[in-house]
C-alpha cells in the first residue's frame, strides 16, 4: 500500500504542476511598476485594458511575478446599490438678480436661522435703478443630510426652449463649489410637448445649492426638488471607451458591435450636425442569437441657441451585460443621416488587488475564454480588509502599453494546450492503469498458509 500512496501522490503532483497557468496561455500581456507599501497592491483597470478581456466579467484576469508564478488577487468595482434608500424633498428657491444676463452676481447677503434654514437673500447695497434681470435661484437644501442625487426643477409653462445653468454647492452660503452645468429643456415636437426636468447631481452632500443662468434670463420656477440617496458604498467613476464605428440597418437603424461583452451604464451618441433632433430607443443583446432587449429611451439633440451648441448626447442603460446595441430614431425630427454616428460606452471602473508573492516584475496578463475565474473576495485576500485600508495600499501602474499577440501568434498556445491536454489525459491513463494493475495483482496473490 506504500507503493500505491507514492504513486496516487506522484501523479497528482504531476496533474498539478502540468495544470498550472502561465503568461503564454493569455493574449494580452503588460509589465506593472509598484511603489508604496506592500505586499497588496492595487491597480486601476483602464477601459482599453479591460476590452482585451475574453469573459465580461473580467474572469480571465491574472497577475504573475518574474517567474510566471501566478498571483492571488481580488476584483472591486464597488457598484451602485440598487436597493440603497432615496427620498425626493420639496425645497423653497429664493431669487438672484443682476442689471443684465452677461454681468457677473452682484454681491448678496443671505440670512439664514441658526438650524441652518435659509431666510431671505438680498443685495449687499441698494440696487441701482432700472430694471434688474432674474439671473438665477438659491435652493435650500439644508434639512436633507444625504448626498444629493438629482435636481427636479419645474418652470411657467410660457416659457419653452432650453434652461442651461451652472451649479454651485455651499455649506455656509460664503464659499461655493462647482458642481458643473446643468439642462433642462421644454420643446413642442410633431404635435407633442417634450420636456426634461432632471439634473444629475455628483452624489454629494451640501446645504444649499446656488443655479445661475448664464446669457439668458432664468425662468420663473413653479417646483424645486431634490432626490437623496444614502448608501453604505460609494460606486467607482466610470471610464469611456474610444468610438466604435457603426452600421446603419435601414433608415432610422443603427448598430454597433462592441469589442467584447461590457456592462454598460451610459453612451454617447456622437451629433455631428447642428440643429439635430432625434427621439431615440436603444436596444441591446450579448450575442448575435439572442433577440434585442430594450435598454432606454430618450431625446437626443445638438441645437445652437445664443450662438452656441446645446448639446444632449448621452442615454443611461441598467448596466447588463451587452455586446450589441441599435439605435432606432423617430425620423420626424430630421434623423441622423446616412453614416451610422459613432457611439462611446461608458462602464463602471474596475480596480484590482493582488497580493505579492515572489520577484518582480510583476505584470498583468488576460485574454482567454477557457479558464475559470480565480478572484477571491477582497475580505478573503485582506485579512483585516476595510474601505480604509483598501485605500492606504501600495499602487501598482500599467509600463507602456499593453502588448496583444497577433492572431497566428495567439492561436499557438492553443496547440500547445491541446499537446498538454493530450499528455495529461495520457499520464491519468497511465497512471489509472497502473493502479489497475496493482489492484489486481493484489487480489490474485494467494493468500500466505498460516
Amino acid at each position: 500500500m506504500g507503493k500505491l500512496s507514492v504513486a496516487v501522490l506522484g501523479l497528482c503532483t504531476t496533474l498539478s504542476v502540468w495544470a498550472q497557468e502561465t503568461p503564454a496561455d493569455f493574449t494580452s500581456q503588460v509589465q506593472l511598476n509598484v511603489s508604496g507599501s506592500g505586499p497588496w497592491y492595487r491597480l486601476e483597470l483602464p477601459l482599453a485594458v479591460q476590452l482585451n478581456a475574453r469573459q465580461a466579467d473580467l474572469g480571465d484576469v491574472r497577475v504573475f511575478n518574474a517567474a510566471g508564478e501566478p498571483q492571488a488577487y481580488a476584483l472591486s468595482r464597488q457598484a451602485s446599490q440598487r436597493s440603497e434608500s432615496r427620498n425626493v424633498t420639496a425645497v423653497k428657491w429664493f431669487p438672484l438678480y443682476a442689471a443684465d444676463t452677461q454681468q457677473a452676481l452682484p454681491d448678496v447677503v443671505m440670512k439664514a436661522t441658526t438650524s441652518g434654514t435659509l431666510v431671505e437673500i438680498k443685495p449687499s447695497t441698494a440696487p441701482k435703478p432700472g430694471k434688474q434681470v432674474l439671473r438665477g435661484w438659491v435652493l435650500d437644501a439644508s434639512a436633507i443630510k444625504a448626498p444629493l442625487q438629482q435636481l427636479s426643477l419645474d418652470w411657467s409653462r410660457e416659457q419653452e426652449g432650453f434652461q442651461r445653468f451652472s451649479i454651485e454647492a455651499s455649506d455656509d452660503l460664503q464659499h461655493w463649489k462647482a458642481w458643473g452645468d446643468g439642462q433642462v429643456a421644454r420643446l413642442s415636437f410633431a404635435d407633442d410637448r417634450v420636456e426634461q426636468h432632471d439634473v444629475n447631481l455628483p452624489g454629494q452632500s451640501a446645504r444649499y445649492l446656488r443655479l445661475v443662468w448664464q446669457g439668458q434670463a432664468a425662468p420663473l420656477l413653479t417646483s424645486a426638488k431634490l432626490e437623496s440617496a444614502t448608501s453604505s458604498t460609494l460606486p467607482m467613476p466610470l471610464v469611456w471607451s474610444q468610438a466604435f464605428p457603426g452600421e446603419r440597418l435601414k433608415a432610422g437603424e443603427y448598430s454597433w458591435q462592441l469589442p467584447t461583452g461590457l456592462n454598460v451604464e451610459r453612451l454617447r451618441v456622437e451629433l455631428k450636425q447642428p440643429n439635430t433632433l432625434a427621439p431615440v430607443t436603444l436596444s441591446g443583446r450579448s450575442d448575435a442569437k439572442q433577440t434585442w432587449q430594450p435598454l432606454s429611451n430618450g431625446l437626443l439633440y445638438r441645437l445652437t441657441q445664443n450662438g452656441k451648441d446645446v448639446v444632449q448626447d448621452e442615454l443611461q442603460l441598467p448596466g447588463q451585460t451587452v455586446a450589441q446595441l441599435k439605435l432606432q430614431v423617430d425620423e420626424r425630427g430630421g434623423g441622423l443621416g446616412v453614416e451610422a454616428p459613432a457611439l462611446r460606452v461608458a462602464v463602471r471602473a474596475t480596480q484590482l488587488v493582488f497580493l505579492a508573492r515572489g520577484e518582480p516584475p510583476f505584470s498583468l496578463a488576460l485574454g482567454n475564454a477557457s479558464v475559470k475565474a480565480a478572484s477571491l473576495p477582497l475580505s478573503t485576500l485582506i485579512p483585516d480588509y476595510s474601505p480604509e485600508r483598501l485605500k492606504a495600499l501600495g499602487q501598482a501602474t500599467l509600463v507602456g502599453e499593453i502588448t496583444v499577440k497577433p492572431p497566428a501568434i495567439a492561436a499557438l498556445p492553443e496547440a500547445g494546450t491541446d499537446w498538454k491536454k493530450l499528455g495529461l489525459w495520457a499520464v491519468l491513463l497511465l497512471g489509472v492503469a497502473a493502479l489497475g494493475a496493482m489492484a489486481y495483482s493484489l487480489l490474485r496473490k494467494p493468500p500466505v498458509a498460516g
